[in-house]
């Protein structure tokens, strides 16, 4: 099973990011303490984009890319998954 996150900030996706792999960092929802270990990926990452077709890709999240932060979001994504995923 894989996460697919299309967040617009990168601490937002970052928090969904670490409650899907390790459990809910705020100790307020379900998921508090339940570590899930899921694939978690963002829609703006390389890995997603070079897996989907081209042109549905740019028509769909293309014009996101010049509005949001990507550069923080990979380095997000990137950070939670070296912590909490074990694949």
């Amino acid at each position: 099973m894989l996460v697919l996150l299309g967040a617009a900030e990168a601490e937002a996706s970052g928090l969904a990011a670490e409650t899907v792999t390790n459990g809910d960092p705020t100790y307020a929802g379900s998921l508090a303490g339940v570590s899930l270990g899921l694939r978690v990926y963002h829609v703006v990452e390389p890995e997603f984009k070079e897996a989907v077709n081209a042109d549905v890709y740019e028509e769909q999240i293309g014009m996101m890319e010049m509005v949001l932060d990507v550069d923080g979001i990979i380095e997000e994504m990137k950070t939670i998954r070296e912590q909490f995923c074990k694949f």
